[in-house]
């Protein structure tokens, strides 16, 4: 028996159709954005307004350390065929410039922390101590977090304008997300006596936040993870944890905890948990995404403080 003539038409037309589809204006929105972004926190924003519209790979994977990151051929592999390449900026990421070159990538690069009012730091360790240096730990401050969200949204929208009215409202329900967490860190903050906003951490990433919600942080490394501290610097730093009394100093879970492990040990404070500054943990941690971090980081901060 012959298929109905309609059906004879219909079968005969649909590879005339699919082509006309695939290029019809908006087609492109058809296929995922391929975006990289530089490390674990930056791909979580970007998967928060992109949704399932994009496709995001971070280059530093959870748990790792964005300052000494190797890359590999993998990633050059995959920034050669991103639309988009997003990076923190502010000097983080100092092998990204020679990985862009490397890969040839057409994508645009979108540096999500611009506009922000980047806070500067004395550093204190390695070829550039005693220098002014520019803090790239912005994100920390959750009110800088939303101006990265907001750059991330525009960058999306002009790669793909089919999906800009998703991506808007992605980014409005985020951005709202992010303010209403704001709130809720200076009011757990606000409720510690001033006198016992004092924190120990392995590197001085948590700057940002510090300034942002008036707690004190001291490290015995710089702001970079790459530098080392000196005999000296660590017992200035024990001496001053001995007089200001504190009993909690914290890890971090990207760096080498053996150093604030000796200096718990010198001063008889305990370890009051590790802390997520620059990467997000496994599918099995406490800090699975921007918000979780924040939220983990500040209840255990608070628990130490409030120890002292």
């Amino acid at each position: 028996m012959k298929p109905p003539r309609l059906l004879q038409i219909l079968a005969a037309a649909a590879p005339l159709v699919a082509l006309v589809a695939l290029s019809a204006p908006g087609a492109a929105s058809a296929r995922d954005l391929q975006v990289v972004a530089s490390f674990t926190i930056l791909a979580d924003l970007v998967h928060e307004i992109g949704g399932d519209a994009v496709s995001v790979r971070s280059l530093v994977g959870p748990n790792g350390d964005p300052h000494v990151y190797e890359p590999t051929p993998t990633d050059s592999a995959a920034l050669s065929h991103a639309d988009l390449v997003f990076v923190s900026g502010l000097g983080l990421e100092g092998w990204m410039d020679r990985l862009i070159t490397a890969s040839g990538t057409k994508g645009r690069i979108v540096v999500a922390s611009e506009g922000v009012a980047s806070r500067t730091m004395t550093d204190s360790d390695g070829q550039d101590a005693g220098k002014e240096v520019t803090d790239p730990h912005a994100w920390n401050s959750v009110t800088n977090a939303i101006l990265y969200a907001t750059n991330i949204e525009r960058a999306l929208e002009t790669a793909d304008p089919g999906n800009a009215v998703r991506f808007r409202a992605n980014g409005d329900r985020y951005i709202g997300e992010l303010k209403a967490l704001d709130a809720w860190v200076r009011q757990e903050i606000g409720g510690i006596p001033a006198a016992k906003r004092k924190i120990i951490t392995s590197h001085d990433a948590f700057g940002y936040l510090g300034a942002a919600y008036g707690i004190e942080f001291r490290a015995p490394v710089g702001f970079s993870t790459e530098s080392e501290a000196s005999a000296q610097q660590v017992a200035a730093l024990i001496e001053q944890i001995r007089h200001d009394g504190i009993k909690a100093v914290f890890l971090e879970n990207a760096t080498d905890p053996r150093l604030v492990r000796q200096i718990a040990k010198e001063t008889g404070a305990e370890l009051g948990g590790t802390l997520y500054a620059e990467a997000l943990s496994k599918e099995d941690g406490p800090a699975t995404s921007y918000v979780k971090m924040i939220r983990y980081d500040i209840m255990t901060m608070k628990a130490g403080m409030l120890a002292n």
